[in-house]
């Protein structure tokens, strides 16, 4: 779709609102609405200019002019606002150069693209990921000066046997883990999927399977088809939009907080990938699960970058909740065919046109076009310097012994611990210009104040551990 089908899309649909969306360092989308009749064709030249010193870890005040781009491939009309509405995603442009904005991560994940091409390995990177979420039927907290505290409420949940609700108690429901995937009424939440299913397909992203998740309580994953890098992270961003609004409708919360309850599986997105040149797909061989030699380099560069990578694919302090053992966590930086267990899984496919690697570590708390692109630079790195990742590890890692364990490197166990990974491994991310060494900079003190607004604000569990010592 270009700038001309857009403007016959308004008209056609007599759109009464143009919604232009950007997605800020920690992956929200936001956004700025205009009146159709303030919108012309030549804001795909020009862009609209709006104010980028309020968002968080972008420009200060003393340099705040920022320009919105819109991509007229992009043009969906929005499922949810009483005025019909066509959302434009854009790029955010840097007007004294008009090149992407060194901390727009839609802009990274583009120069990503360019740099997979610039190397000649490869003219295509593909991206797919699986995002997974809980569905809630209401949440709420507090955290102040009188102490903290969380409740989910989830009618599912394992832990609603006893309660009272309206019309009876049924039963049905989930245990702990017991969530893959029993047909309803244990599954409560098939509607709400095939309507956000719906919703999907509607604005034009293709669906290939929605289910129950592993944990109770109303976890869930809808899969969605493979694309390019960036286009793949616009759709993930769409995604989300769609998951917690069709939730909305439904008096219900949608999230992706990678480890919103205790003691069962958190959410992850395990993010599929390959490359590709002139419609070959490289990672497609006769090694390993038949990969190809390129493929394991590939890998060898994700492990060798793997706890930096954890910073970006994994940046809430909550993530490292999710990145522990015995809740099906990939903690253990290694490859295997079909095992769950390592961080690294070769999808089984019978054909070589599929074959790729798929990463289990990242979660979707992760800025999908930060994740992705750092992904592919390490991958690359791992091509361009030839890393092999040694063996492949096909026992469960959840259950090696302690000689065999201690081999085995794991990811991160903190956010804090990311980020020090990311200070002082950041190199390979910033060839071709593709992350800057000021992004990062910013990037690690943004997440370094949620890391000590965490470690600053008494939880809980001290209490239960050191109130009556």
């Amino acid at each position: 779709m270009n700038a001309q089908d857009v403007m016959k899309l308004i008209q056609e649909n007599e759109v009464r609102f143009i919604d232009l969306r950007f997605t800020d360092t920690r992956g929200k989308e936001q956004h700025v609405g205009l009146p159709v009749s303030a919108f012309e064709e030549e804001h795909f030249e020009h862009g609209h200019p709006f104010d980028g010193s309020s968002i968080s870890g972008w420009k200060g005040i003393q340099a705040s002019d920022m320009i919105l781009m819109p991509e007229a491939s992009t043009a969906y009309i929005d499922p949810f606002y009483d005025e019909t509405t066509l959302v434009l995603t854009c790029d955010v442009i840097e007007p004294s150069d008009g090149k992407g904005y060194d901390r727009d991560p839609r802009s990274i994940a583009k120069r990503a693209e360019a740099y997979l091409k610039s190397t000649g390995i490869g003219d295509t990177a593909f991206f797919g990921p699986e995002p997974e979420f809980f569905i809630f039927d209401s949440v709420e907290w507090s955290v102040d000066m009188s102490g903290v505290y969380s409740k989910v409420t989830s009618e599912e949940a394992a832990w609603s046997t006893a309660d009272k609700f309206e019309g009876g108690n049924t039963g049905h429901r989930p245990k702990v883990k017991g969530g893959y995937f029993p047909v309803p009424p244990v599954d409560s939440l098939n509607d709400i999927r095939a309507a956000m299913v719906l919703a999907l397909e509607g604005v034009g992203i293709p669906v290939e399977v929605h289910h129950h998740e592993v944990a109770n309580a109303g976890q869930c994953e809808i899969g969605t088809k493979f694309n390019t890098l960036t286009k793949r992270a616009d759709w993930t961003q769409t995604l989300k939009y769609i998951v917690h609004n069709v939730a909305h409708q439904y008096g219900k919360t949608a999230t992706f907080m990678p480890k919103p309850i205790v003691g069962d599986n958190g959410s992850g997105m395990h993010v599929h990938q390959s490359i590709w040149k002139d419609g070959q797909n490289l990672f497609a061989g006769n090694g390993y699960a038949g990969l190809s030699e390129t493929a394991l380099y590939y890998i060898g560069g994700i492990i060798k970058h793997a706890k930096a990578l954890n910073a970006i694919t994994n940046p809430a302090t909550n993530s490292y909740k999710r990145l522990v053992p015995h809740y099906e966590a990939p903690i253990k930086l290694a490859y295997s065919a079909r095992n769950r267990s390592a961080s690294i899984r070769i999808p089984y496919v019978a054909n070589p046109k599929g074959r790729r690697i798929e990463s289990r570590f990242p979660d979707p708390a992760a800025n999908p076009y930060l994740a992705f692109a750092a992904l592919l630079m390490a991958g690359l790195d791992g091509i361009q310097n030839k890393i092999h990742p040694g063996d492949p590890a096909d026992k469960n890692l959840y259950d090696l012994p302690p000689e065999e364990d201690a081999k085995i490197p794991t990811v991160c166990f903190s956010l804090d611990q990311a980020l020090a990974e990311l200070d002082k491994d950041r190199e390979f991310l910033t060839r071709g210009g593709v992350f800057s060494n000021d992004f990062l900079d910013a990037y690690i003190e943004l997440k370094t104040e949620e890391v000590n607004r965490v470690r600053v604000t008494t939880h809980p569990v001290e209490f239960d551990l050191y109130y009556s010592l």
